[in-house]
């Protein structure tokens, strides 16, 4: 039986595989190395340089990211070099950036306070202003774009070209000048983006956020509950996180936002359309109806109770059955229903009035 090839990973032999990262490797071992730039979905492009590594016989540190393992390669993840490098290169980043952690989370969390705040950055450093422009004014509906808090980690980027293969947004400018943009700064309803929020979701800093939780005053993610449910939209299945406030509408709570869980652990990976990420402001809307109507002898609806509503939807359909026969029913359902609300509107369809005349969009 043929060993699988090792590294000496801070003085532990750990085993590899064959086009393993050196950060992969340390992670599936239980080190914790820093990342900004690192997405698993992504190729890697090691241009934060939080997850250098010292390589024995190497002069220079190495991104643990973008570094193949090799037969017994001798690494260190930790010692008072790199975590003098991490220190001094998180309070870099930290000088054209929002310092107040709180303020700068207004949305997503901030992984670059978090970050700093756990390798002991310097908070104290002389604060410049970014020269990153940035695109006020989009008028797509979903996606803001806040280039003082982007640190060119190109996730979004990447995401948009690799993960959805659409180039909508992409790196222009140069040096201290390099921002966010689209061809010819057109807004993101001109270009070839699909508005899937990917790039949102990505990002590490909240420079790409949701325009609607900000345009509301919604309260930051940290501060919100997550409820995973399942995507009815289509039939592929993504799980997703409801981000609600508990406090919203007099304790009843309110659906802020919608965010994909991390990827490689649900179906679609950590991806979602502009449908699953953004198609739920209907829950609340003020047009949606929350008391039964019942058609009247004159044909004005008016109020009923559930008991009564029920009932007179009942009567309607056994009626049409014993006049014309069950294949005279047809039952449609919505995506806009729980997964478990349409699995009941086919049951009644087969079970109880015999007809298999029953669709749902998010069969299609």
């Amino acid at each position: 039986m043929i060993e699988s090839p090792s590294i000496l990973l801070d003085g532990n032999p750990v085993p590899y595989r064959p086009g393993e990262t050196l950060l992969e490797v340390a992670t599936r071992a239980g080190q914790d190395i820093p990342t900004l730039c690192h997405d698993p979905r992504l190729e890697p492009m090691g241009s934060c340089r939080t997850c250098l590594v010292e390589i024995e016989g190497w002069p220079r540190l190495a991104p643990s990211c973008a570094t193949l393992a090799e037969p017994d390669m001798q690494v260190t993840t930790a010692n008072p070099r790199i975590q003098r490098h991490r220190r001094l290169l998180f309070s870099l980043y930290l000088a054209d950036h929002p310092t107040e952690h709180e303020a700068c989370e207004d949305g997503a969390p901030c992984e670059l306070h978090h970050l700093a705040h756990r390798h002991n950055a310097d908070p104290n450093w002389p604060h410049m202003e970014p020269l990153r422009a940035d695109r006020p004014g989009d008028r797509n509906p979903y996606v803001e774009f806040r280039a003082d808090r982007c640190i060119l980690c190109a996730r979004c980027t990447r995401y948009c070209d690799e993960v959805e293969g659409v180039n909508a947004i992409t790196l222009t400018g140069r040096g201290s000048e390099t921002t966010i943009s689209t061809s010819d700064q057109i807004s993101l309803m001109d270009s070839s983006c699909e508005l899937c929020g990917g790039c949102i979701a990505v990002c590490p800093t909240g420079a790409m956020a949701e325009k609607m939780p900000l345009v509301a005053g919604a309260p930051p993610e940290r501060e919100l509950q997550k409820v995973r449910t399942t995507c009815n939209y289509c039939g592929v299945g993504c799980q997703l996180d409801l981000n609600v406030d508990p406090s919203a509408d007099e304790g009843r709570g309110r659906i802020v936002k919608v965010t994909s869980p991390p990827p490689g652990t649900i179906t679609g990976d950590g991806n979602l359309c502009v449908k699953g990420r953004f198609a739920y402001d209907f829950v609340h809307h003020p047009d949606r109806l929350t008391t039964p109507l019942v058609r009247q002898p004159d044909g004005s609806l008016a109020e009923a109770t559930w008991e009564e509503a029920i009932a007179r939807a009942a009567a309607g359909l056994m009626g049409v059955r014993e006049r014309h026969g069950s294949d005279a029913l047809g039952f449609v359902s919505s995506s806009r229903c729980t997964g478990e609300e349409n699995y009941l509107i086919q049951k009644l369809a087969r079970a109880v009035f015999g007809t298999n005349n029953v669709h749902s969009c998010a069969a299609t």
